[in-house]
């Protein structure tokens, strides 16, 4: 939901304030005729204005022909008082616009870790259909890894598969986001599962960053596994790029047996067991390597 400007690249300077202002209210504003008070109030982090509104019974449940709420509006402004505030009133926290977003998503879309932990304190789902936006996909993509990390506490399945997007981990490649890629692969996200039969590594290559390529060839990726068109990710590499070689490089010599260990043990405990590894009768040496530390 960016602003009417943004979305349609229109600059005021080019127009004079009369056209203008009848070109937006004919074009954007339309559709959010019907925002209530309780919206601006929220959108606008307005609290006092808020409460003002609520005390005067207004429903905080409200919403606009697209089925946005107070709640999406206080999340997508990072207003974690007014989101608070709105909870506290019996907001329905897993509200769904008609697009298929949800409170959490706005709030991971913009990386408010505050709102992100607040809603799932008051019972936000952080999946829902497979079809819907994912908070998760979202938090990815944008590189708010600290979003990220709350979701993954709260038990978020980390290998959700989107069929028009893939895993999230595969978004995070397709983004280039270094921190989230780490972190998705530390809470045990299956390094294969991306999109269809492309994997994270095609992704990776396709991008050319080789930061995220040489992460995940640490965690076992596979460098021959092929795609739909049955092309390897040095395949989808630009020609003669440092990705390409880094990639003929690792073709050439093979994963140190130490590595190997890694990822056989890991692949062993499974992702639901990995955060026990600090638990295990080991060295802290040992235990620290098994966690990528």
């Amino acid at each position: 939901m960016s602003p009417c400007p943004a979305k349609l690249e229109l600059r005021p300077e080019y127009l004079g304030p009369s056209t203008f202002y009848a070109f937006c209210s004919k074009t954007c504003f339309c559709s959010w005729a019907d925002r209530s008070p309780l919206h601006e109030a929220a959108s606008q982090g307005r609290l006092l204005a808020l409460r003002t509104l609520l005390s005067q019974g207004y429903n905080v449940n409200a919403v606009t022909i697209d089925h946005v709420t107070p709640l999406h509006e206080a999340c997508l402004g990072d207003h974690v008082a007014c989101a608070r505030t709105l909870l506290q009133a019996g907001a329905n926290v897993n509200a769904i616009t008609i697009d298929g977003v949800t409170p959490l998503f706005n709030a991971c879309s913009q990386g408010s870790t505050s709102c992100t932990e607040l809603l799932l304190e008051y019972g936000a789902k952080p999946q829902l259909e497979s079809c819907l936006p994912s908070p998760t996909h979202e938090a990815a993509s944008k590189g708010h890894h600290e979003c990220l990390e709350i979701l993954i506490s709260w038990g978020v399945d980390v290998d959700q598969d989107i069929p028009h997007l893939g895993t999230p981990l595969y978004v995070a490649c397709m983004s280039q986001q270094f921190h989230c890629v780490r972190k998705l692969l530390y809470a045990g996200a299956d390094v294969q599962k991306g999109k269809y039969w492309d994997t994270p590594l095609h992704a990776a290559a396709q991008q050319s960053c080789t930061e995220i390529v040489n992460l995940l060839l640490e965690f076992g990726a596979d460098i021959n596994a092929k795609n739909t068109d049955l092309l390897r990710p040095v395949d989808v590499a630009t020609s003669n790029s440092l990705v390409e070689r880094l990639l003929l490089q690792h073709e050439a010599t093979p994963s140190s047996l130490c590595q190997l260990c890694r990822v056989c043990i890991r692949n062993y405990i499974g992702r639901p067991r990995l955060h026990l590894i600090p638990q295990l009768q080991l060295p802290t040496l040992l235990q620290n390597f098994l966690q990528y530390r």
